[in-house]
């Protein structure tokens, strides 16, 4: 697939993800004024650090959205790759902000422990019920997406982080209801706060990954040199690399030595095919060369073709 080819499908791509942003987008604005209103009303914390999370899943659904507009532009004399990068560095600061936002929340829940304030846990638990169908329909909206788009995968984060965050707010206003435990708003907040920092931290570091052009956590950098070496007429790889550019976007760059019996052209594309195939890579730096005759005879040999003895120069 050629460069222009990807851009053309990168883009139509986007354009369908952009609608399910903005309705996922619209919906988590409008409940996120309810839940704090409900959270201050109540003097829950729970439902406080749920509105919170809505309104970083705001924010990190809009940035998503911008993030798409710019990708969306072509590339440039310098920005030769376009701006797919900014998908990246999106997921990014989605991760960070998740994990400062839920540092928050479990230091103001340590210091309600002590001395758990009064909570209505009835109007708690309804306004929580409402959050939670909200951020049903955002999942759902978010959730093709999220296994193969890193940026995506950000956005979906939030709002399943919101949802976990509604059923630990619902949890809280039924043992305050029930029981009158009005330590289970604080405790619930510590809980879902904890959860979302270690999925959120993956995102961090996979995003790092891919800015540090990583090799891709689901391809094996030796299976790839074994794969091309596999190809007939490769005597040699060395100088491999494989790196995102963006999400579902590898590139490769390599050095294929190779005997003079072999057409460049020939290798090149039988090359091409089995990455393309065995690894989804279609982005291809390739620099071809010839075998000397003492490295053709090694690589003769030991692909038992035939071995002889190299000529030697008078």
């Amino acid at each position: 697939m050629t460069m222009a080819a990807h851009d053309d499908h990168h883009r139509d791509h986007a354009a369908r993800r952009s609608g399910k942003l903005g309705a996922a987008l619209a919906i988590t604005f409008i409940y996120m004024f309810a839940e704090a209103i409900g959270g201050w009303l109540t003097n829950s914390l729970a439902l406080i650090a749920d509105a919170g999370h809505m309104l970083t899943d705001g924010a990190a659904i809009a940035l998503t959205l911008a993030s798409f507009w710019f990708a969306a532009r072509p590339a440039t004399a310098r920005k030769t790759f376009g701006f797919y990068r900014i998908e990246i560095l999106a997921a990014f600061i989605n991760g960070i902000t998740l994990v400062l936002l839920s540092i928050w929340v479990i230091y103001e829940a340590v210091m309600r422990w002590s001395a758990p304030p009064q909570v209505l846990g009835l109007e708690l638990t309804v306004v929580a019920v409402g959050g939670l169908v909200v951020n049903i329909i955002a999942a759902f909206l978010l959730h093709s997406g999220h296994k193969h788009d890193l940026n995506m995968r950000g956005a979906f984060l939030h709002v399943v982080g919101d949802m976990l965050g509604s059923i630990a707010a619902i949890i809280a206003g039924l043992m305050i209801v029930l029981f009158g435990a009005l330590w289970a708003d604080p405790l619930c907040s510590i809980v879902i706060s904890a959860i979302i920092i270690v999925g959120a931290w993956r995102l961090v570091a996979e995003s790092v990954n891919v800015l540090l052009e990583g090799t891709p956590r689901h391809i094996d950098l030796a299976v790839v040199e074994s794969v091309i070496r596999e190809t007939e007429g490769v005597g040699g790889v060395h100088d491999l690399h494989v790196w995102t550019i963006s999400s579902g976007i590898y590139a490769l760059s390599a050095h294929i030595s190779h005997n003079e019996r072999v057409a460049h052209s020939n290798l090149l594309a039988s090359v091409r095919e089995r990455l393309h195939d065995e690894f989804a890579i279609d982005h291809l730096t390739i620099q071809m060369e010839t075998m000397s005759r003492e490295t053709e005879a090694v690589y003769l040999c030991e692909t038992g073709t035939r071995c002889f003895e190299p000529a030697k120069q008078h």
